[in-house]
């Protein structure tokens, strides 16, 4: 064997245990924007308005709606089926179609904490008990992710007996739901973001969609590994050659399978990368351009500010005062 070939042969560390979508998955970590317990008695309608750069799920504990969506489709909601509307788009729930659904804000809700609510509405009919709520994802893996979703996922666990898991996740969901003992707000909420994650995890291993594009290149044995290095580490100092080198391709092979599956070329997406790492730390960490200008490798704090606004379109200034503000 040349050297050559010894260079081109993949690391055992590279490969073991590596599960790029699970890492992927790893980065939705949710920020619960509110949760709310809801008793819905027939008829009834609810219009839930569009909230930006939110992800809104649906369970159905007991009783049945109908789901409707901005085009008019239409969804029937049982117990055991787990929606997300993964867009913050704005929809309705309704006893039945025809319905006319009263505006969220509009009516009175009674809050248990700043984050969990219970909302009662309707005419005296038959019931329909949900947990509803609405998340945010902070990261930028998680919106990359995010943003590939379709306009809403089902996972109809009353359908499929693999789905074993839904079936006793939503039992205890139902129970705390409608107790509400001393520690149960914290419990519905977490089981909603297993959840959420878990109904992201089923799309992506059910539907075609998942195999193109970026999450198609997270998927890819070699590729996937050098997205995952590049996102643990938006710090260091990247290059084509030394991506390949770690994955184990030639240059030129590396840098075209990369931008045929992700759609950029590999410095084009590290420095696009870097830049919305850079976004996460401005908010979140309250970092200064200097340290982000260091951090990340930039020769000034000028030259930094020019590649995030033309990454993100706007000033590492502006998004530090919006964050404080």
């Amino acid at each position: 064997m040349t050297t050559a070939t010894k260079e081109l042969q993949p690391r055992e560390d590279l490969w073991d245990s590596s599960d790029h979508i699970g890492e992927a998955l790893h980065f939705l970590r949710m920020t619960g924007v509110f949760y709310t317990r809801s008793e819905f008695t027939a008829p009834w309608g609810l219009d839930l308005p569009p909230m930006e750069d939110c992800m809104m799920f649906h369970v159905v504990t007991s009783g049945s709606c109908w789901l409707v969506g901005l085009n008019g489709e239409r969804r029937l909601l049982q117990p055991g089926s787990f929606t997300l509307v993964p867009h913050g788009e704005g929809h309705r729930l309704l006893s039945e179609p025809g319905i006319h659904a009263a505006k969220l804000f509009d009516l009175e809700r009674e809050q248990i904490s700043d984050r969990y609510e219970i909302l009662r509405h309707g005419a005296g009919g038959e019931p329909t008990r949900m947990v509803c709520g609405a998340v945010k994802f902070d990261h930028p893996a998680a919106q990359r992710l995010v943003q590939l979703l379709p306009t809403q996922i089902v996972v109809d666990a009353w359908q499929n007996h693999q789905l074993d898991w839904i079936h006793n996740t939503l039992r205890l969901m139902a129970s705390e739901a409608e107790a509400l003992r001393p520690g149960g707000e914290t419990i519905v909420t977490r089981l909603a973001d297993i959840l959420v994650i878990q109904a992201i995890r089923s799309w992506i291993t059910d539907d075609p969609a998942a195999k193109t594009g970026w999450l198609g290149a997270l998927q890819d044995r070699q590729i996937g590994r050098a997205l995952l290095l590049i996102h643990r580490d938006p710090e260091n100092a990247w290059t084509v050659a030394g991506l390949a080198s770690e994955v184990a391709m030639s240059r030129s092979a590396f840098a075209a399978r990369f931008s045929e599956l992700v759609g950029e070329t590999p410095m084009q997406y590290v420095r696009r990368w870097k830049m919305l790492v850079a976004v996460t730390w401005l908010k979140d960490e309250g970092a200064t351009v200097s340290q982000l200008a260091a951090r990340l490798g930039y020769d000034s704090e000028a030259a930094f500010s020019r590649a995030f606004k033309r990454v993100t379109g706007v000033s590492p200034g502006s998004v530090r005062r919006a964050a404080v503000a």
